[in-house]
Formats: structure tokens, sequence, C-alpha cells
């Protein structure tokens, strides 16, 4: 211990005691210091002791200094040394000046500072005279403080000469705005920029709910004032800020530290602080957490945070105590940018060699040996070679770098100056030239080129560094990322520690958990954003990230999603495909009703001379039989997917088709009400307007008009409908009034039909079509009229198979009441289609009609054929033997015999109008 004391006290001896003879005079005003005399001064403040000796008296005596700090020695003698480099560098030989300096302690006290800053701007009256070797030499430029409070408190009274300021760590953001500090330049980036790049951290690594705790002072307060509102654009929430007093020596200021350790311990989920605290502080949080978890039998593993370390203690040695990083977790350090120790550790080495450092610049070298000899506790060697190593240890490589990139500075701008000028006498060289130099003129340092900015800034990158022990020793100088302050960017060197702080990311840190892909964050009011619950998106509305504030719409038209989902899914398309099963028995029965079409219309042209054929209706048979084909084609293209051709063109075919086919069973049912609803005056007149193909296509011209006028003015299209989960695809009608007076007018047609086919009932019952043709739009009508509630009631996509199976029973219902019967005649009963079988059947329905009458002249002579299946026949006939033998005077005297003539004559009359076959007219 005694050794140790006596380093000690050399090292105070080195760094203050080395005074030259004509400073002397000063120690009575300022803390001792250290001086060199030159052509230009430097002017230096450094915090060699960490805290002032409080008194209870008023007197304005300076106070005496407290605890010695190895780290502002070793700043001290690295700016000797970086001045001593520079006056033997060509820089300042070629002009032939020399940089002297002057240095004081602050002793971390901004009284103290400004005591020294009233010795550097002192001026002295040298009496006008030429003899300047009694004048007081002015400081011309002054490099510090440290903290950025001594810095403002000095560069407030520095200004008032505009005497340049560069500090080598100060880094409050105040200290850019030039409006209040024209003076002051610094070589350490801004504090805004360590403040972004620790939310970069944060950000990149996912910890948003992280504790602050700093200084009291300018540096402190503007520090967590950048933090806060940076994290804020981030995302990033502040779950406490702790302010701790500057200086911690009274009751209070250790209050404050016990109340910031117990606020870490209770927010056990912050997981993340960072801490703007000087290394004292940093100590005393420590010691307090583990004071504190014994005292409450907690586990020491309570206190492991990660701790984000500001410049100002992430290279400390000593703010740990006896804790290893097992008990306070991980540090990840902000530092300034590294720079080579090389030159500062041969100064310490000549240093520490007291033979061979005798040149003059170094004169406290033998004061030194004086008070060695004075303690007589230890050999001179051997103390100088403890406190070289002492001060080896409080050596930052950071700071060594801004201490030797300020006196570059200083060393080329006086250079620049002297090289016009003699610099030597005092007063040739003002302040606020060197100033206007220093901001003007880029300058190198190790053959790199630097320049302060328009704020006095340099602002290089940051390292980062993480603390790792290793066999019990804690290194703090590993070097694992860079922060980039022009581009907010990290990137990571190769380092072998560097996947220890990727392996951080593993550290969860935030107040609620990450709301998982398909929900979103909901924040109770009052609490933070970072304190929220997790609730799922609502259908049709999907989350793809983590922790997002909002759901995302999926697009309606095409997309759904169901609840809670991380993506949209896209909407089945539906429409009567081919593939359905249903459409497949559907899309038989129109082939087969198609095939069955083209096998009658085979069957009937082949038979086209028979009187079966011919009393059908002849080529008539063929255009119903083609118009079914049509029909049978449009039911078709109600399935598929549907194209603005295929909507427009199913409606339209089947409209005109169907009214073709129903105009030609107009016709024949025309010609049965022609035979039996009409008196012989009027049955003559409309025997000539009865044109059956004018008729046909009159009633076509006018669906056609329809389907035109429709087709024209509003058609069907092609229309997506958007269901919750699927998009259905269908046509539609484009107006539903043109879609109803097409299918009325069809209607309309085949009620005609149906009335007019329901008067012919009398004809021979193997020849009367009058019943199919009632039945078959009977129906038609009924199909058709349920077919309307089904349609306008149902939706979804078989809606086109309600109307393709109306159609379907349409179609078919033609088929099997016009042509069926026929086909079975033809095919079956070959007998009955002969000219024989045809006289025959007529024969018998006269005696039929002849013996009813006679029997009872009150039946009604219509009822015998109600119950007879009627075909309609028209072959060249003769008429029965029983009426034309008839005698005329039975006939005359028998009423009932004469309705039985009449009504003979009747029918006669319709055969010979449907008859084909060589004109032959049946007699009256």
């Amino acid at each position: 211990m005694a050794c140790m004391s006596a380093a000690v006290y050399l090292l105070i001896m080195m760094s203050f005691i080395m005074l030259v003879p004509a400073y002397a005079s000063m120690e009575s005003c300022v803390q001792p210091g250290a001086a060199s005399p030159g052509d230009i001064i430097i002017g230096a403040i450094f915090p060699i002791h960490q805290a002032v000796e409080k008194r209870s008296n008023y007197s304005p005596q300076i106070q005496p200094c407290v605890k010695l700090d190895g780290r502002g020695l070793a700043n001290t003698l690295a700016m000797i040394n970086a001045i001593e480099t520079m006056n033997k560098s060509p820089i300042l030989s070629d002009v032939g000046i020399t940089l002297g300096y002057r240095i004081h302690d602050d002793c971390a006290d901004v009284s103290t500072a400004l005591r020294a800053t009233a010795e550097f701007t002192r001026q002295d009256d040298c009496g006008g005279g030429t003899n300047y070797s009694s004048c007081y030499q002015p400081v011309m430029v002054v490099v510090g403080s440290s903290h950025s409070e001594m810095s403002i408190a000095i560069a407030r009274q520095l200004t008032t000469r505009m005497i340049p300021q560069i500090s080598y760590s100060s880094s409050a953001v105040i200290l850019s705005d030039k409006a209040r500090f024209p003076a002051f330049m610094r070589t350490v980036p801004n504090d805004i920029h360590q403040t972004g790049g620790m939310v970069r951290l944060l950000n990149d690594y996912g910890w948003n709910w992280v504790g602050i705790t700093t200084i009291d002072g300018d540096y402190g307060r503007s520090a967590l004032d950048n933090f806060v509102t940076q994290a804020t654009e981030k995302g990033i929430c502040v779950a406490f800020k702790e302010v701790v007093p500057g200086l911690l020596n009274i009751q209070d200021d250790w209050s404050a530290i016990r109340r910031t350790t117990r606020t870490i311990l209770k927010n056990h989920k912050v997981k993340v602080i960072v801490a703007f605290l000087k290394p004292p502080h940093m100590l005393r949080l420590y010691k307090e957490l583990r004071s504190e978890l014994l005292r409450t039998g907690q586990p020491l593993e309570s206190m492991r945070r990660i701790w984000v370390a500001s410049d100002i203690w992430s290279a400390s040695n000593y703010v740990h105590g006896d804790l290893t990083l097992e008990d306070i977790g991980h540090v990840v350090g902000f530092h300034f940018k590294h720079g080579s120790l090389s030159s500062f550790n041969q100064y310490l080495s000549r240093l520490g060699d007291t033979g061979h450092d005798n040149k003059g610049y170094n004169y406290f070298l033998e004061e030194l040996k004086t008070q060695l000899n004075a303690s007589g506790d230890a050999g001179e060697a051997e103390l100088v070679s403890k406190a070289i190593e002492i001060i080896r240890k409080h050596t930052y490589t950071d700071t060594i770098l801004s201490i030797e990139m300020a006196v570059s500075a200083i060393a080329q701008a006086v250079a620049v100056i002297c090289r016009s000028r003699d610099c030597k006498a005092p007063g040739t060289v003002q302040p606020w030239e060197v100033l206007s130099t220093l901001w003007m003129r880029p300058f190198l340092h190790n053959g790199k080129k630097y320049t302060f900015d328009d704020k006095g800034d340099i602002n290089l990158d940051y390292d980062l560094t993480l603390w790792r022990s290793e066999k019990g020793i804690i290194h703090n100088n590993d070097i694992v990322a860079m922060y980039h302050p022009h581009n907010n960017s990290l990137t990571y060197t190769d380092h072998s520690t560097t996947k220890q702080l990727l392996d951080l990311k593993k550290i969860v840190s935030k107040c609620s958990n990450s709301c998982v892909p398909g929900e979103i964050k909901k924040t109770a009011e009052g609490q933070h954003t970072c304190c929220y619950e997790c609730i799922n998106c609502t259908e049709n509305y999907y989350s793809n990230d983590t922790d997002m504030d909002q759901c995302l719409s999926c697009d309606p038209k095409t997309e759904w999603s169901p609840e809670g989902s991380s993506k949209c899914i896209t909407k089945t398309l539906q429409f009567f495909s081919w593939q359905d099963s249903f459409a497949v028995v559907l899309l038989t029965l129109a082939a087969l009703g198609i095939l069955l079409v083209l096998l009658v219309s085979a069957l009937f042209l082949q038979q086209r001379n028979t009187p079966i054929v011919r009393a059908a209706g002849g080529p008539l048979c063929q255009v119903i039989l083609f118009s079914l084909v049509g029909s049978f084609i449009s039911a078709i293209l109600f399935v598929g997917k549907p194209n603005i051709f295929q909507c427009k063109a199913r409606q339209v075919l089947f409209g005109l088709s169907y009214t073709l086919c129903v105009s030609c069973i107009l016709v024949k049912s025309l010609k049965i009400l022609l035979a039996f609803q009409c008196n012989p005056g009027l049955q003559g007149h409309l025997h000539r307007l009865y044109q059956p193909y004018v008729i046909i296509g009159v009633c076509v011209a006018l669906q056609v008009a329809i389907c035109s006028c429709w087709l024209v003015l509003k058609s069907p299209f092609k229309n997506d409908i958007m269901l919750p989960t699927t998009l259905l695809e269908e046509c539609h009608e484009g107006s539903y009034v043109a879609y109803g007076v097409m299918l009325g007018y069809i209607a309309v047609l085949a009620f005609v039909c149906f009335v007019c086919a329901f008067k012919g009932r009398k004809l021979p019952q193997k020849y009367n079509d009058a019943r199919f043709i009632t039945f078959s739009m009977l129906l038609y009508l009924i199909a058709w009229v349920v077919f309307i509630p089904v349609y306008v009631t149902t939706s979804g996509v078989y809606v086109p198979a309600i109307e393709m199976v109306v159609i379907l029973i349409s179609n078919y219902g033609i088929l099997s009441c016009h042509f069926f019967p026929k086909c079975y005649v033809i095919l079956f009963r070959k007998e009955q289609n002969t000219q024989s079988a045809f006289k025959e059947n007529l024969h018998e329905y006269c005696r039929n009609s002849t013996e009813s009458i006679s029997v009872s002249d009150t039946s009604p002579n219509e009822q015998q054929y109600i119950d007879q299946p009627y075909i309609i026949s028209s072959p060249p006939l003769s008429l029965p033997a029983t009426e034309s033998q008839m005698s005329g005077e039975a006939l005359d005297h028998n009423p009932v015999l004469s309705d039985i003539r009449a009504e003979s004559r009747k029918i006669v009359g319709y055969f010979k109008s449907s008859t084909t076959a060589k004109g032959h007219l049946l007699p009256a």
C-alpha cells in the first residue's frame, strides 16, 4: 500500500508540478497545472480529479480536489505527447514555431472549470513597450473539457473573446448550436447520433420495452430527450426514466440511486436499460442492485439485464466492482472511434526511462525525482514503473484519438497562419484567426482527412463493443460492430464475440408478447403503446406481420379471409360448370334430345309420303324439329363459364327457336279452330286468310323485334356476384322486363294453341293432334308458371340449371306429344299408316256418330270423343258410304242426321285442308 500511495503521489507530481517558473504566480488563482512554453500556447482543461471537497464556509477560496482520476491523468499526458510530436513534425518545423501548453484541472466541478477558463482569458498590460518577456502569453485555443456540463460553461466564457474551444469527448447536442456557442468545436460525434445508434440497435433486435437512466445536467437531460424522441418514432416505449444527480456526495444523491434500483427491479419485463451515467454512478448502481437483492432474498440473476452503455462509461474498467458478467448481464457499449496507441505507448516508455527524457520540454522530471527521494518508501525506478502501469490501465484508445486529432487540427491551422507572418511575437496571432482557419480548412491525421462541419462537429463512426469475461477478467474493448451516422446503419465485424451479440436477439424485452400474423395490437387508453392485447382480425381482413397496428383489407372482389387470418385467400370461382354432376345429367338429356330430334327428322323424311306424316303437317314437322334442335342447343349454353357471347346468345336462341316451334303448332291449332268453331259464312273468309307460313313468319318476326330491342337497349351481360368466400360468375339478363316480354310472348302463343286445340277434340281418335297439342301446351305453361317464383327466389350456382330444366321439359313435351306417338305408329303399327286404314277409321267414326244420335238426341255428340287419342290426318279420302248414300228425304226430315251431315262435312273440310297429296278434294 505504501508503494501504491507513492505511485499516486508520483502521478500527481508528474501532472501538476511541471510548471515553468514564469507561470508560478497563477497557482494562487487556480488549481495546480502543467505548463510548457511555446510560440503559440494551447490551453487545456482535464478532469484529473473526480470532485472537490465541499466545505461549509462561504469564503471564495479554492476547494481542494479529491479522488484522483487515472483516466484524466492519462488524457493529460496524451495531450503533452501530441504537442511534443507536432513540435517535431515538419508541419511546425517548416514555419519555425512551436506549441506550448497550459493544462488545468477542473476537478469535475463547474466553478473550478470557470476559474481555469478565467485564467486563460485574462490579459496583461505590457505597457506598450517592445520587451515581451515580462508579458503574459495569451492562450490561442483551448482543448477540453471532458464532460458536457464543463464544456458548456467553458464555452460561454470563451465566446466572449472568441477563443476556439475543441472538446475531445463532450457530445451534448446543445453544443452544436452555433448561435450560442460559435467558438465551440469537437472531434467526436454529436450525441444525437449516439442515441440514434442506440435506437437502431434496439429496433433491429426487437427490444421495444426499455428503461433509461441518466445523470442530471445538460448532458443527461439532452441525451434523455433525444433518446425518447427517436425511440418513440420507431415504436420503442420507455418504461421508466430515472435521473440521478451528477455528484454522489450527499444523502439525497444516494437515495436517487436506491430509487433507481427499486425501479429497475420492479420492472421485471424490462430486460434492456440504456444508461447515460458516469462510471462512479454505474459502480454505485450495481452495488445497490446487489444489496437490494440480498436484502429481499432474491437471487442475483434477477439483476441481469442488457446494459446499453454510453461512451461516458462503456470502456470503464472498474464500474462493475467485484461483480461478474454473470451477475450484471450483458454490456453493449458505444465508443468513439478507436485509434492507435503506438505513439502514446512510446511516450510512456520514455517517461518511465528517466535517464533519457532530459531534452528540456519535460521539466517536471527533476521535481519528480526530488519528491520521490523525499518519500523514501521505495526506489525511484520501482515507483515510476508502477505509475506507468496505472496510467496504461486508464488509457482509452477512443479518447486518445480525439485528443490527438484536436492537437493536429490546431497545429495545422497555426501553420497555415504562420506561413504568411512571424508568429513568434505575442499578439501576432489572434484567437479568432485560429478559429476561422480551423473552420475553413480540413486537416490530416494519420493519413486521413477530417473536416469540422457547419456545426463544429466531426461525425465519425461509433464502435460497438460487447463485454466478455475470460478467467474472471472482463474485457471491454472487443469491437463487434460499427454504427454509421451518415446512413443510420450497423455493420458487424468478424470478431469472435460478434456471434454473442447476435445471440442477444433471443432475449425478449417487451411489455406484451408479440401479436402473431392474423392478430393486431389493441392498446388500452392511458397505457403505453407497447402494452397491448392481441385481437384477431375480422373476416375479410388480415395481418401478415407481427405487432401490426391495424388489419389490412382483402380485395372484396377476388379475395376473402376467415377471422384471424394472416393472408387473403383467393375466392373460389363458381359457375354452373361442365363437371357438375347435375350439369352432366342435364347435358346428357339435352344431347339425347338432339339425337332423338335428328332420328325423328330422319324417320319423317323417310316416311314423308305416308298418311301419318302428311297428316302431321308434312314440311312443318321438319320446321318444328329444326326449332327443337335450336332450343336444345340453347339449353347447352346455360352450362360453362359465362362469357358475353354466351349470355346474349342463349336466351335469344331459345326465344327465337321456341317461338318458331310454337308458331308452327299454332298454325295446326288454328286449322282445328277453323274446322269446328266457325259458322259457314265466316269460315269461308277465314279460310282465305289462313296462310300458314305467313302466320309463322309474322309470329317469329315479332319475337325477333323483341329480342333485337332487348339486345340493343339493355342486353344480357356477364356478371360477377361477390359472395363471402366465393365469386359467382353468371349471366345477368340485362333487362328483366325484356326477358319477361320474350317469355310472355311465347306463353301467349302457347295459350292460343291450347285454346284452339281444345276445341278440336271431335276428330277421329287415331288421327287427331288436338289432345296432344293441348297437353304439350298445358305442360309448357305449367312449367314456366312454376319457373317464375323458383327463379326469382333462387340464387347461386344452380340458377341457370332451373331455366335449363324448364327448357328441357318444354322440348321433351313437344317431342313426346307430337312426334313419339306418330313414330310409334310408323314403326310398330304400320297397318294403321295406310289409306285404307284411314278410310276405315273415318267410316267407323261416322257410323258411331249416327248410332249415338239415334239412341238419344239429347246426348252431346261430342261426348264419344273425349277419352279417345287423337291423331291429325289428312290423306286423300272419299266420303264414307254411310253418309253419301243417305237419301235426301231422310236428311231433310231428321234434324239429328242433318247435324251429323254438317259435322261430317267439317271433318272432311279439315282433312281436305290438311292433305298435301296430289291436291285431291273430298266430295261434298
